[in-house]
């Protein structure tokens, strides 16, 4: 990544694994800059279908964090030599990052990724896709990741200690959880927790694992043991696939919780509800929406805390085994 006056891409150029850096050394000498600043790796695992969507999630990034993008097309026929196309992509203020886009399938990536990273920067590992990963390719990265990036749930990857696990949705959520707990902020309303039993948690379009993240926060907060009192209801709020629509506590003595983005028209706001004994009290809160691009960078910028994900992870990682 570096700063330049002319914004005007540069390639893509066909090259192969053993050309690649010459290719991109070749691009750099055609904007006339002098100086490079490396600030990480990030290597992006997809499938044809996604790529337009990954492709726009790390420009929006806007060279921030990796300045170097590896993108791995995983089902592209095989090939003798693994197709590279190497590019400069301009960026706002006048940065660019390195591209390099690979399409090969699994085992020849496997090979050919490791010899086009940065070396001595940090590595984030985006798996990009909706399947499940096969063979080896994402344990050889994960070996040599600061951060791996998934769909944990979906993808059944466990926490880890030798790199730090985020999942989008999680992340995605911090907003929900942020007002959730700011409801409980009065010593009133904490003190109606032990009178709550039930949980239901909305979202939108078909992905309801991070809502099961969501309810795997609450049930650890609460001290639940399993989601035995918990419901998943599919909704529409304007908001993304997988993003919380509204979140519902309730209980005894007519205790209720609630938090709802109700339409797109109302953009960001979240009505909050909170009743008990004959009392209610109705606020706005704000819970901004995230793009994919705005997801990554939180992560990417402010890993979550290990432990508090960990506990949540567990908990809904459970619940799918049980059928819950």
């Amino acid at each position: 990544m570096t700063y330049a006056t002319d914004l005007r891409p540069f390639g893509p150029v066909e090259t192969t694994v053993r050309r690649a850096q010459f290719a991109v050394d070749d691009l750099w000498a055609q904007t006339n800059v002098e100086t490079r600043a490396y600030t990480g790796n990030i290597i992006a695992l997809t499938v044809k279908k996604h790529l337009v969507r990954v492709e726009e999630a790390l420009a929006g990034l806007e060279g921030r964090y990796a300045g170097r993008q590896i993108i791995g097309v995983m089902d592209a026929k095989p090939h003798p030599d693994v197709r590279v196309q190497a590019s400069l992509v301009p960026q706002r203020g006048g940065l660019y990052i390195e591209r390099l886009r690979l399409e090969a399938d699994p085992e020849q990536l496997q090979g050919a990724i490791l010899p086009l990273l940065r070396p001595a920067t940090v590595n984030h590992v985006w798996w990009g896709a909706d399947t499940k990963p096969g063979g080896v390719l994402l344990t050889e990265l994960t070996d040599i990741a600061d951060q791996v990036i998934a769909d944990s749930l979906t993808l059944d990857i466990p926490p880890a200690r030798h790199y730090a696990l985020a999942d989008l949705g999680w992340s995605r959520s911090a907003g929900w959880r942020e007002a959730l707990a700011q409801i409980f902020d009065s010593p009133d309303a904490a003190r109606q927790l032990p009178n709550v039993t039930q949980l239901t948690v909305r979202y939108a379009g078909r992905n309801e694992l991070p809502a099961r993240l969501f309810a795997g926060w609450v049930a650890d907060t609460l001290g639940w043991r399993d989601f035995g009192n918990v419901a998943f209801r599919g909704a529409r709020c304007g908001r993304e696939n997988g993003d919380l629509c509204g979140v519902e506590l309730s209980g005894e003595g007519s205790v209720r919780f609630a938090l709802a983005a109700e339409s797109a028209e109302e953009g960001d706001v979240v009505r909050a509800v909170a009743q008990w004994g004959g009392m209610e009290r109705v606020t706005e809160i704000n819970v901004p929406r995230m793009s994919l691009a705005e997801g990554l960078g939180r992560v990417m910028a402010r890993p979550e805390r290990r432990e508090v994900f960990e506990r949540a992870w567990a908990r809904a990682r459970a619940s799918l085994e049980a059928g819950k």
